[in-house]
């Protein structure tokens, strides 16, 4: 056999065998793609704000529970709370309190008791704000819960939940640069790191526009009378973001993007990988009233 015909079978062989390394290659790459999802809950009932803001209590519980219900796959919230908190935890409910626009307190007593009820007991349960750092029962806690509003912000353009753990350092302003880029980085803090067992972002009445630090106009509001649900902080605030983004192209008539720009989503994601910020990669499932959901 010649030299040449030797030559022409071992590189028959060794493309073949490169096909198959490299078909296995991409069904890796595929294999891990299939891997970057993640799923959010978006719910929404036509009556939980009436006409005047005020936010139906039962029917908040309701929606809460459910939605509970349906993002962990169990017959009731009550089951869904023993998949992410369990007797023995020190929960820490991360709330916010600005006056303009704050998480209903009838939702963090909502919290409280399904938490209490899964076996915790109430003084290993804490509810804060501004002063996380300095309770107790932050100091110990095992479990972290997240829920504040969605708003329009001066700084990091939105505020969401990615942004609500910015108390849980001792200095914020150091967080502000760049449209607060690395807002990310709060969640790999000691404190926080690895606690938080869910994310809930208030979309009742969200603020969609701001002028300046602390401003609130209510017609920069509007009730969309819903909130979503997930582990993920980056894909609840991106599905959030989208939402607001349609709200002020509605108002303003014209494309209108965030002032300052958001950036510190993506970044969470592709800097400091906390969470996906993709919407193509977040599965969204839809609970409750679906008009003019804007997304």
């Amino acid at each position: 056999m010649s030299e040449s015909s030797m030559t022409r079978r071992d590189f028959l062989r060794t493309t073949a065998a490169a096909a198959v390394v490299g078909t296995a290659g991409m069904s890796l790459l595929a294999q891990q793609d299939a891997q970057k999802k993640t799923k959010v809950i978006l719910i929404r009932h036509q009556y939980v704000v009436d006409k005047e803001g005020k936010v139906n209590p039962k029917i908040l519980e309701e929606m809460f529970d459910e939605s509970m219900a349906t993002f962990f796959g169990t017959k009731n919230a009550g089951d869904a709370w023993k998949k992410i908190v369990k007797p023995g935890d020190v929960v820490g409910i991360k709330t916010n309190v600005w006056r303009y626009l704050r998480t209903p307190q009838e939702l963090e007593q909502t919290m409280k008791t399904r938490i209490m009820a899964v076996g915790v007991q109430e003084k290993d349960i804490a509810i804060d704000d501004r002063g996380v750092l300095s309770d107790p029962v932050f100091a110990r806690a095992t479990a972290l819960i997240n829920v504040r509003p969605m708003r329009a912000h001066n700084w990091s353009g939105v505020g969401g939940c990615l942004k609500n753990y910015i108390m849980f350092t001792p200095s914020p302003p150091d967080y502000h640069p760049d449209s607060c880029i690395d807002l990310g980085a709060l969640w790999k803090l000691p404190v926080v790191e690895g606690k938080t067992r869910l994310n809930v972002l208030l979309m009742l009445t969200p603020q969609f526009h701001c002028l300046g630090p602390h401003h609130f106009d209510k017609q920069f509001t509007w009730a969309y009378n819903g909130f979503i649900l997930g582990t993920d902080p980056v894909a609840v605030d991106a599905v959030g973001l989208k939402i607001i983004e349609a709200q002020r192209k509605l108002f303003f008539k014209e494309e209108s993007p965030m002032r300052p720009p958001v950036r510190h989503i993506k970044a969470a994601e592709e800097k400091h990988g906390i969470g996906i910020a993709n919407l193509a990669a977040i599965e969204i499932v839809r609970l409750g009233w679906k008009e003019d959901s804007l997304i």
